[in-house]
């Protein structure tokens, strides 16, 4: 079982690398976030030509949006509001074998790191807050993925001194995920495959017009499991060369391959 998380910045308008993307690497389960369309206007049929039967969604016209395509039967979806104003960046599966798959979009939080001056800031640690009262009450094997928009590790970003007060590594936030992991003895799959200090970055930001030039990459894509998931993962492989593709997202994929 091969699953990937990707934040795709446009399912429409990056369809052709998705297209690619799936033709090439052949997951079974694509978790996409910022799919940035209403349900109604989502590229079925494409995902469908490609052997994508089973297709879950919870869009937003402009903004968020996430979606789970699979070839694989999914059921039982849920659309939880950990921002607790509606925005859609939650959808959760039930796969084969009864495990759950809940794929998130954790907000960015904006540009200051205090939730005073920036009520964005704010509203992203109250997310993943809420996120890890959600992870409490779990009792069920579960994989939890997508873009998490928090670098944890001094080695998840090219310069941990540098991004010490730049949202997304700001100790507050790298807290409250450490809190959140903690709160059902997570296993971060990334972590467990390619351990720290190896380069793992997910992220480069369009303001750089060559981005393999200054390499300022962060981790910002996760995919975690409880501890009875964990043990099935098989490798973990992050798709860094997406990023020079036509038309890139700012993020690549990641996939977790799971023997069962």
């Amino acid at each position: 079982m091969k699953i990937v998380s990707w934040n795709i910045n446009s399912v429409r308008f990056r369809l052709d690398i998705v297209e690619q993307f799936l033709r090439e690497a052949q997951p079974d389960v694509l978790c996409l976030q910022e799919t940035k369309v209403v349900d109604a206007d989502f590229p079925i049929a494409a995902f469908h030509a490609l052997g994508y039967d089973h297709v879950l969604l919870h869009g937003q016209r402009m903004h968020h949006g996430v979606a789970i395509v699979s070839r694989v039967p999914v059921e039982a979806d849920d659309r939880l509001d950990w921002q607790a104003n509606r925005e859609a960046r939650h959808l959760g599966v039930r796969l084969p074998g009864g495990v759950r798959l809940e794929n998130v979009y954790v907000p960015a939080g904006g540009d200051v790191p205090d939730r005073d001056v920036n009520p964005k800031f704010g509203q992203k640690l109250d997310f993943v807050e809420r996120m890890t009262r959600w992870s409490e009450t779990l009792d069920c094997p579960t994989i939890l993925t997508g873009d998490f928009n928090i670098a944890p590790l001094p080695s998840d970003v090219w310069s941990h001194k540098a991004l010490l007060k730049v949202v997304s590594h700001t100790p507050v936030e790298v807290e409250a995920l450490d809190r959140l992991k903690a709160s059902n003895d997570w296993v971060d799959l990334g972590r467990h495959f390619h351990p720290a200090p190896a380069r793992l970055h997910t992220w480069w930001s369009y303001r750089s017009p060559d981005w393999t030039k200054n390499d300022r990459g962060r981790r910002l894509d996760h995919m975690w499991a409880t501890g009875d998931v964990a043990k099935s993962a098989t490798a973990h492989t992050v798709f860094e060369a997406c990023r020079s593709w036509l038309k890139p997202s700012d993020h690549v994929p990641i996939m977790t391959e799971f023997a069962w």
